[in-house]
């Protein structure tokens, strides 16, 4: 069988959760398109109430969608549901694990339910590649929230899907273990598996993701590769030490001007209208002396909030 162009591809994607008693209409997803290329690390990005959960429960087959088409490993959810399932595995926001269960029996109880034959099972690779074959016999009440959030990684991991959905996979996760957890997932893409992203942490997002879609109110309001997404933004700026601290942000004509810590100040210029030149003639008009200068890029979270304000 040939391999799908795209892990998953949603045409059209709509939710509406119907009105109760005490509460109207909500229409959670408007149209979503979204292809997901196979191989990739793909972020899903967007406030709170965008959207993202609602998208991901419709993939994991915990959601009814309102209409529109979705494929995971080019197999339709409507047409083959069982098949689309097998070929995703979704690390959920909420650690969900029977706390009298051991890590080792969490896993071959996932595993059983995926049909997965014991002879087939990976339960010790998985527990010693995620940092648990030491906690493999403890009862997983036992275990750190750390722990705990790498083992719902392993379950997920059970039946060897060759899509991946980590929905805030490092909430609450100290940086030692964040390293260790993006390590893994790291070696999984390299193995050929399909990492869908959501983070808040936006960071993570512009460091890993080679794609990042950004929703807001139920739209997707860009979908780009993560270098073209940061070129969006033109703003750059210029951070200056002068000789003499000051402590008030100059005037300086044309330009956006802010104090910044141990008596420097921050230039804003655009790149298509100014360059650096004439913001340090300017700086030298003002009558100030430089000690030292940086520039600084746009980041993702710049780029974010411009999308999603937009789209309010």
């Amino acid at each position: 069988m040939d391999l799908p162009e795209f892990a998953i591809e949603a045409r059209g994607l709509t939710k509406t959760y119907a009105a109760t008693k005490t509460t109207p209409e909500m229409k959670a997803l408007k149209g979503i398109d979204l292809a997901v290329p196979r191989g990739s690390i793909f972020g899903l990005l967007g406030p709170n109430g965008a959207g993202k959960s609602t998208f991901i429960n419709i993939l994991a087959g915990l959601c009814r969608k309102t209409s529109g088409t979705v494929k995971i490993w080019g197999r339709d959810i409507d047409e083959r549901p069982r098949d689309a399932r097998a070929a995703i595995g979704v690390v959920p926001q909420e650690i969900a694990a029977d706390p009298f269960f051991t890590p080792r029996e969490s896993l071959d109880v996932a595993a059983g339910m995926y049909a997965v034959p014991a002879s087939e099972r990976r339960t010790d690779e998985l527990l010693s590649a995620l940092g648990l074959a030491d906690k493999a016999n403890a009862y997983v009440r036992q275990l750190s929230g750390g722990m705990k959030r790498r083992l719902m990684v392993a379950k997920a991991m059970v039946h060897n899907p060759p899509v991946l959905i980590l929905d805030e996979p490092t909430a609450g996760v100290d940086v030692e273990l964040r390293r260790q957890l993006w390590a893994y997932v790291l070696e999984l893409n390299r193995r050929g598996v399909t990492i869908v992203l959501t983070t808040h942490y936006l960071e993570e997002a512009q460091e890993l993701c080679d794609e990042i879609a950004i929703v807001s109110r139920g739209q997707v309001v860009a979908c780009e590769p993560t270098t073209t997404l940061l070129r969006r933004m033109d703003t750059r700026h210029v951070l200056v030490t002068p000789e003499e601290p000051v402590t008030a942000a100059p005037t300086l004509p044309g330009f956006e001007t802010k104090l910044i810590k141990a008596g420097g100040f921050s230039v804003g210029y655009r790149t298509g209208q100014s360059s650096v030149e004439q913001v340090l003639a300017a700086i030298r008009a003002a009558g100030l002396h430089i000690k030292d200068i940086s520039t600084e890029d746009p980041d993702l979270e710049d780029v974010f909030v411009s999308l999603t304000s937009e789209a309010t």
